[in-house]
């Protein structure tokens, strides 16, 4: 039995590209939006990955830093030698 879509029909789905890579756009559109259209490269995403990791890691570890020096200070004595103290409230 012969099959019941015409010839060019059948050309044209197996043409068929899947995504965006076949739909007409303008040159802008494909500037501004190359993710669309570029296929994945997985060392550049593992690369990109690690190194937003780091850096937010590296801020915490800044942060952590920060948060523990707040609250000291270097106090000098009588006799001229230094020693770091907890701050502490004149209300307490």
């Amino acid at each position: 039995m012969p099959s019941t879509k015409p010839s060019n029909e059948n050309e044209t789905l197996k043409e068929r590209k899947p995504g965006l890579r076949s739909v007409q756009t303008t040159m802008l559109f494909r500037a501004v939006n190359p993710e669309l259209f570029i296929k994945p490269n997985k060392p550049v995403m593992a690369f990109g990955l690690m190194a937003i990791t780091l850096c937010v890691a590296y801020l915490g570890y800044l942060h952590a830093t920060v948060e523990n020096k707040k609250d000291l200070y270097e106090a000098i004595d009588s006799e001229g030698s230094r020693h770091m103290r907890r701050k502490t409230s004149k209300w307490d």
